[in-house]
């Protein structure tokens, strides 16, 4: 785990549409405290769900995350955030129209405005959209939680909000806006054939050492893509594999998991949660070796979608 002696907290405030897909991309990433549902922007004290959605008290759904920037930065935040609303629209978000379903940043300092400013006019120059970008960027103001029926909604009920980022068109946005061929071609152009391949089409490596293999190295092993630390020299083991190998990540808020069925076979993948590239394997150690580590999972790592940064003394 990351070290939060010390943190320094703020917070971030987001309408984005229904708060409901609002919270689960800030959940748990490295830094964050929470993630709370709630109504702002309007002018009525302790609004109900009900009356927000009856368009009567000019607040907006959105969500509040108290965060350690020190650990996951504002500006980082507000990466997340764009790519998860459709920015161009004024009038709501998909298929939940009204006010109280406006898209808005709500900053807390001037440090918060200008790197929210900022952020807006670098998303207009990338003409990564056709139509203008509406989102407003507004002084924060109060701020109501909202019942306890709306907060974790992705936990409380999986399947309906599986159902409910397919059907109202949002994930698709997303595909169609943020991962495109574009995007795909930027990132050939940044990363080696081998790294490319291996992250986006799950080739691992063959045996052509490199940093991973070299057991008296210190430092973190980072996404090759975006710099975030995924596994440390101090959790690396000699597995029966031959692979480079891992206790546990840096951080569980650093990755996700995912089934994967290839030849009949299943296993569960590692992936890059802000990245999105393919990492390794999440695997079981033999009975005997699993007795000699303490460990019975341990992590497969591709060197390939990994950089090393060294840690000096």
């Amino acid at each position: 785990m990351i070290n939060y002696i010390n943190p320094r907290v703020e917070i971030a405030t987001f309408a984005g549409g229904c708060f409901w897909c609002m919270v689960k991309p800030f959940d748990e990433l490295p830094g964050i405290r929470s993630v709370v549902s709630g109504y702002t922007g309007g002018q009525t004290d302790n609004p109900t769900y009900e009356e927000v959605g009856r368009e009567t008290t000019g607040h907006t759904e959105a969500v509040q995350i108290t965060f350690d920037p020190e650990l996951f930065p504002y500006e980082r935040l507000l990466d997340i955030y764009w790519q998860l609303i459709d920015p161009t629209d004024a009038g709501g978000q998909f298929y939940d129209r009204g006010s109280s379903y406006r898209t808005a940043i709500f900053y807390h300092t001037d440090e918060q405005r200008r790197a929210a400013e900022a952020s807006k006019k670098a998303l207009k120059a990338s003409k990564r959209f056709k139509k203008p970008i509406v989102t407003e960027i507004v002084p924060a103001g109060a701020f109501y939680p909202a019942e306890e029926e709306h907060q974790r909604y992705y936990r409380k009920n999986p399947y309906e909000y599986k159902m409910y980022m397919d059907g109202s068109g949002r994930k698709s946005f997303t595909e169609r806006h943020w991962m495109t061929k574009k995007d795909l071609e930027s990132l050939r152009k940044r990363l080696t054939e081998r790294q490319f391949e291996a992250t986006q089409h799950r080739v691992f490596a063959k045996i052509a050492e490199n940093e991973a293999w070299d057991m008296s190295l210190r430092g973190l092993f980072v996404d090759v893509v975006n710099g975030d630390p995924l596994f440390s020299t101090a959790d690396r083991f000699e597995s029966v594999t031959g692979w480079p190998s891992f206790k546990k990540p840096v951080d569980e808020g650093f990755i996700r998991r995912e089934a994967e069925i290839r030849g009949g076979v299943a296993r569960t993948a590692v992936i890059g949660r802000l990245s999105g590239i393919f990492v390794g394997y999440e695997e079981l150690l033999p009975e005997e070796k699993a007795t000699e580590t303490g460990i019975r999972r341990y992590y497969l790592v591709n060197p390939d979608s990994v950089r090393f940064v060294p840690i000096h003394d």
